[in-house]
């Protein structure tokens, strides 16, 4: 549980590092697809909410065994693409007047939570049971990810920890191997073939 806090404390600060960084008149502009860079923060900020509320609904069993099997089996539930985007547009309002200092707060809130928590059974989207420090692996990589977007979207570094990215990357190729796409990611990264366009491993 020990690593798996840390790496998502060390994403977490980064993500804030980079919310504070970003230029007041930027959330306005635009941010990935549909998402403005407001709604983009909002739904990135959603990682750290969903452990402090996930941590509220405690489930008897664990259904999923690891993060790999987690993004397998909610592949289903993301396919809803107009209410993941006006989760993250309402995420974003959810921020107010400063996003920055209201990203501070819900980091602090998280890891305090996490440190309250031990390694409890959580219930998460598509009522499945995990153990919190599977479900940490999750938020790690979605922080890294979408601190990424916010990145590219403005200009303004990432900056993630080797640890973050390590992370993220190790669980990206373990899904893509659990999706039968292994050989296709590791072509890819030997330089013997390109991705297919559109491809995800989420």
């Amino acid at each position: 549980m020990s690593g798996a806090r840390d790496e998502f404390a060390s994403a977490a600060h980064a993500f804030a590092r980079l919310v504070r960084a970003l230029p007041a008149d930027s959330l306005d502009g635009p941010g990935l697809g549909e998402w403005d860079l407001r709604a983009l923060v909002g739904h990135t900020s959603r990682s750290l909410i969903t452990v402090s509320t996930y941590l509220q609904d405690p489930a008897s069993t664990a259904d999923l065994a690891g993060p790999v099997e987690y993004y397998a089996a909610i592949r289903a539930f993301l396919s809803d693409g107009d209410a993941v985007v006006e989760r993250g547009r309402q995420a974003g309002r959810d921020l107010g007047s400063d996003p920055a200092a209201a990203v501070d707060a819900l980091v602090s809130q998280a890891l305090a939570d996490v440190d309250e928590a031990g390694d409890p059974l959580i219930t998460v989207i598509g009522g499945f049971g995990i153990r919190l420090s599977d479900y940490l692996p999750t938020r790690i990589f979605e922080l890294a990810v979408h601190s990424l977007d916010i990145a590219r979207a403005t200009g303004v570094s990432a900056d993630l920890p080797a640890e973050v990215m390590t992370a993220a990357n190790v669980l990206a190729a373990r899904i893509a191997v659990e999706l039968g796409t292994g050989e296709t990611v590791l072509m890819a990264l030997t330089g013997r073939a390109d991705l297919p366009p559109g491809f995800s491993v989420v």
